[in-house]
């Protein structure tokens, strides 16, 4: 181990041990500052999937942190992400190699390695971010961060065990202007009263015609891309961006995926349960009704009949029932954005607008100045890079961060019970203690999936 990791690892003890004595909050500490400036003092980090969304998510992890090592089974994408890393940190005078792998598992058996970003399709968040936790690693994740409900259970379980550090990449929790955090303070300040009723307006997912099968392309480890899913032809029709199998389309299949309703759904969903909790509403649903859905396709017993094209549903209005009288409404249609209902007023929300009474009210009564605070971990988001530093911060802390596992699992489940509901077809009860589907054994049997030998999840 180099002085420079040691001291690192050092001021990460002293730093936890003093947040934890009750002395100045860590943002406020020099220390802190001098971490993340000083190039013997910031976090060594690992990058695992260097597809389109790193390219956000890597560079702002090296803002803070220094990259050692790029995975992803793409090797054009591990080659890019790998030339990437050392522009960025060439430019900032850091002299080093930057190591590239295929398989994920060379990163996480790197001792140097304190965090790790995982920016790799769905199906493959919650193997990595486990086997992650469990070698030691913190974690930052894209959202949404599992496949189906009992792969949210397991990292919970994993989380509790290990006591690491774990950001979601839901960043309207900080970032976005703070329209989000604003409009969740507004609630929780009671300006809207009880909350009715909540609508998410999420999109549908695209529909794609027939996908032609067409060779693997040169550099890309298919089966490893397939992961714990099923073995199947690879499906490509034009290049670039164009439908496929792969990479950025994998949202639309629900083999790797859940269509909008989690790709979106992991946005406006998780702040929708948050508010709906702040306001005494519940942390998750009872009910969750299908209204009505297409798919691109005939579903036989929820499962698409042509494996050519997307499947995931196109249009969608799945109403989800609370257990203090609130509803939330996810749905395809209107403006994307959450409106919110109370007995006081109505509020709507996106990433571009903030609008509604209680909103134009602030000019004449302001909320208190600790009113994003309190909602954020006792101070206000930084002015840049918001989620990412919260959660750097937070690995020094040792706090968890402002979008954890905990409230990401309950919200995402919301979504998960939303699919399964319009793939059967018929309305679900949830018992959120249990976290099962009451009286349907059928739909119980959906909470998890079977994996492909090889690729399973182990805890």
């Amino acid at each position: 181990m180099s002085t420079s990791q040691q001291s690192r690892r050092d001021f990460l003890k002293t730093s936890s041990a003093a947040v934890a004595a009750g002395s100045m909050p860590y943002w406020f500490t020099s220390e802190t500052a001098q971490a993340f400036q000083s190039p013997n003092e910031r976090p060594v980090l690992g990058c695992i999937g260097t597809g389109s969304r790193w390219g956000a998510v890597g560079p702002n992890a090296m803002k803070l942190a220094d990259c050692v090592a790029v995975c992803d089974v793409d090797a054009n994408h591990a080659g890019g992400g790998a030339n990437r890393a050392k522009g960025i940190q060439s430019k900032k005078g850091k002299a080093g190699d930057v190591a590239v792998y295929e398989d994920y598992r060379k990163i996480l058996d790197r001792k140097d390695v304190e965090v790790v970003t995982i920016v790799t399709p769905d199906h493959w968040h919650s193997k990595i971010a486990i086997e992650a936790m469990q070698a030691g690693k913190d974690v930052y994740c894209e959202k949404p961060l599992t496949l189906t409900i009992d792969e949210g259970k397991q990292i919970v379980k994993v989380l509790k065990e290990t006591g690491r550090v774990f950001q979601v990449g839901t960043q309207q929790r900080s970032e976005m202007n703070s329209r989000f955090l604003n409009a969740v303070a507004i609630i929780n300040e009671g300006r809207l009263g009880k909350l009715t009723s909540v609508q998410c307006a999420i999109g549908g997912s695209p529909t794609s015609g027939e996908i032609p099968k067409v060779p693997v392309p040169k550099g890309l480890n298919w089966d490893m891309w397939l992961g714990q899913t099923p073995v199947v032809d690879y499906r490509q029709k034009g290049k670039g961006r164009g439908n496929s199998r792969c990479h950025y389309e994998f949202r639309w299949w629900y083999e790797y995926s859940g269509g909008k309703m989690t790709d979106w759904g992991a946005h406006h969903v998780d702040i929708a349960a948050w508010a709906l909790l702040l306001n005494g509403q519940g942390a998750a649903p009872t009910t969750i009704a299908p209204i009505s859905s297409v798919h691109p396709m005939r579903f036989e017993n929820g499962h698409p009949t042509d494996p050519s094209q997307y499947n995931a549903a196109t249009k969608f209005l799945v109403k989800c029932g609370f257990p203090k009288g609130a509803t939330m409404t996810i749905r395809h249609d209107t403006n994307n954005g959450i409106l919110f209902e109370g007995t006081k007023g109505r509020m709507f929300v996106s990433r571009g607008s903030l609008a509604g009474r209680a909103v134009d009210e602030l000019k004449t009564n302001p909320l208190p100045d600790d009113a994003i605070a309190k909602l954020y971990g006792g101070k206000e988001p930084a002015k840049s890079n918001a989620h990412m530093t919260n959660f750097m911060e937070s690995v020094v802390s040792r706090k968890q961060p402002i979008s954890d596992v905990y409230s990401h699992h309950k919200a995402l489940t919301v979504c998960h019970l939303a699919n399964i509901a319009i793939r059967l077809d018929r309305k679900l009860k949830w018992d959120p203690k249990t976290e099962q589907i009451v009286g349907d054994s059928d739909a119980n049997s959906w909470l998890g999936r079977e994996q492909r030998k090889g690729y399973e999840i182990k805890v």
